[in-house]
C-alpha cells in the first residue's frame, strides 16, 4: 500500500511539471482579485466583512490547486471543521478550475452579483482560448463544486446570525465611545467575536492589555495621550500627512457638501493588504500555486485578525480621540482623517497590518523591499517600503497622525498582530 501510494504521488508530481507553462501563470488569479477587490469597494463593505469575503474566496483557490499540486498540503485537517472536498474525476486545467472557484464564492458573498459576473466573463475567456470545449467546462464544474463546498462552509461561520440581532446601543457612560461626526454613523460589527475564527481558538486568545484608564485628570496617562494626538494633528509635517491619508483606508469616509453627503469609496484596511500580497507575488514572478498560498494566508490572518480586534473594541469600548479632546480640551480641534465607526481600543489597522506582515515576512523574508501602488487608483502616489514590517508599522503609527488612535492601541494591536501572525505560521503547513 506504501509503495502504491509513493507511486501515485511520484505520477502526480511529474503531471504537474508537465502542466503547460500558462496554467501556471497567475496573472488570471490576480486579476480575479482586483475584480472582487472593486465589488467589495462598490458594496462598501465594512473591514471585518471584507476580510471574510476574501478569506473564503482565496482559500477556495487555494484548495482547489491543491488536489492537482501534491506539494502542498490541503486546509482539510489543518483548518477546524474546513469540509473534505473531493479531487477531480476528469481531467481539468486546475488554474482555470482555482479562478472559477475564487470568483464564484467571491460571487456568492458580495451584494452586487451582475457587477461580479461581468468580470467572471472577462476573466475566463482568457481560458476559452487556450482550452478545449470540454477540458473548459469540465475544469468550470470542478471550481464550481469546490465553490459550492466552501460557501456551505461559510455559511456555518454565523455570519448570517450576526445580521439579524438588535441594534447595537451604545454606553452612556462617561469615556465609553460614542458615534463621530460628520454623520454620526451607528456602530459597525459590533457582534463580530460571535464569528467562527478560521485558526484561533477563539475570540479572545490573543487579549490586548487593559486599556489604559479613562481619565480627565490633567495628570493621568488617558489625557496624556490625548495631548499626543492632539499636539500631532496641530503641527503634522507633509510627510506625516501623506502617510495618513495613504493608510486611511476607510469605506465609511462621508464628505459634506452643504446639506448634501458624498461617500467616498475606499479600499478597506484588509483590501490593501491583499493588494500588497499580490504586488510580493508578482514581483517574484510567483506561480499560481504560491500565488494562491500567499493569497490565502494573508487573507486568514486578516479574517481572524479581525475577529480578535473586534472583540477587544467593544469589549473596552474605548472613546476615539475626537470625542475626548472637543469634550475636555479644544472643542475646534478636528482629526485629520474622518474617525471611523467603531470604538478605539484596540487599532484596527495595527492588528491587521501586523499580523499580515508578519505572514508575508515569512513567505518572502524579512528584507523584501517592494514599491506598493495600492492607493494610486485613489489619487495617491506610490510608497517605496524596505521590508513588509517597515510598512506594518507605518500603517500602525499612520493612525496616530491621522488623529483617530491613542499611541496604546496602536502599541498593543501591533503586540496582538505580532502573536496572532507567528500562530497562524505554527498552525498551517503549506509545504
Amino acid at each position: 500500500m506504501r509503495q502504491l501510494l509513493l507511486s501515485i504521488l511520484l505520477l502526480n508530481q511529474l503531471a504537474y511539471a508537465q502542466v503547460n507553462a500558462w496554467e501556471k501563470d497567475a496573472t488570471p488569479l490576480h486579476r480575479a482579485q482586483k475584480a472582487l477587490t472593486e465589488v467589495i469597494i462598490h458594496d462598501i463593505f465594512s473591514p471585518p466583512v471584507a476580510s471574510r469575503i476574501y478569506a473564503y474566496a482565496n482559500m477556495a483557490a487555494y484548495e482547489t490547486l491543491v488536489k492537482q499540486n501534491p506539494a502542498y498540503h490541503s486546509f482539510y485537517q489543518q483548518v477546524k471543521t474546513f469540509p473534505n472536498i473531493p479531487g477531480p474525476t476528469k481531467r481539468i486545467c486546475a488554474s482555470l478550475a482555482a479562478v472559477n472557484a475564487f470568483l464564484i464564492t467571491g460571487k456568492g458573498l458580495v451584494f452586487s452579483e451582475k457587477v461580479m459576473q461581468d468580470s467572471i466573463n472577462n476573466i475566463l475567456k482568457w481560458y476559452s482560448k487556450k482550452l478545449s470545449p470540454k477540458e473548459f467546462n469540465t475544469s468550470m464544474q470542478y471550481g464550481q463544486q469546490v465553490a459550492e463546498a466552501v460557501i456551505k462552509w461559510a455559511g456555518q461561520d454565523k455570519y448570517k446570525e450576526t445580521r439579524s440581532l438588535r441594534r447595537y446601543r451604545f454606553l452612556k457612560e462617561e469615556g465609553k465611545w460614542i458615534p463621530t461626526p460628520p454623520v454620526y454613523m451607528a456602530a459597525i460589527e459590533p457582534y463580530w467575536n460571535r464569528i467562527r475564527p478560521i485558526l484561533i481558538d477563539s475570540c479572545n486568545q490573543f487579549m490586548a492589555a487593559t486599556a489604559v484608564p479613562f481619565s480627565t485628570d490633567t495628570s493621568s496617562v488617558f489625557y496624556q495621550q490625548a495631548v499626543e494626538v492632539y499636539n500631532t494633528g496641530l503641527h503634522l509635517p507633509t510627510e506625516n500627512r501623506a502617510i495618513a491619508s495613504f493608510w486611511d483606508c476607510n469605506p465609511f469616509a462621508v464628505t459634506m457638501d452643504g446639506h448634501l453627503n458624498f461617500a467616498a469609496k475606499k479600499i478597506s484596511p484588509g483590501g490593501h493588504w491583499i493588494s500588497i500580497a499580490g504586488v510580493a507575488c508578482r514581483n517574484t514572478n510567483a506561480d499560481i500555486m504560491k500565488s494562491a498560498a500567499v493569497y490565502s494566508m494573508t487573507a486568514i490572518a486578516l479574517f481572524d485578525g479581525f475577529i480578535i480586534c473586534w472583540d477587544e473594541k467593544y469589549r473596552s469600548n474605548v472613546i476615539r480621540p475626537e470625542t475626548y479632546i472637543n469634550k475636555y480640551m479644544d472643542e475646534s480641534w478636528r482629526p485629520l482623517l474622518q474617525t471611523p465607526p467603531f470604538p478605539e481600543y484596540s487599532s484596527g489597522h495595527s492588528v491587521v497590518s501586523t499580523a499580515a506582515a508578519t505572514v508575508l515576512t515569512q513567505l518572502f523574508g524579512d528584507q523584501f523591499a517592494y514599491d506598493d501602488n495600492t492607493e494610486v487608483d485613489f489619487g495617491l502616489p506610490v510608497r517605496h517600503f524596505s521590508s513588509f514590517t517597515d510598512a506594518c508599522n507605518e500603517a500602525a503609527i499612520s493612525r496616530l497622525y491621522g488623529g483617530i488612535h491613542y499611541r496604546a492601541a496602536i502599541e498593543e494591536g501591533q503586540k496582538q498582530g505580532s502573536s496572532l501572525g507567528r500562530w497562524i505560521l505554527g498552525k498551517i503547513r503549506l509545504m
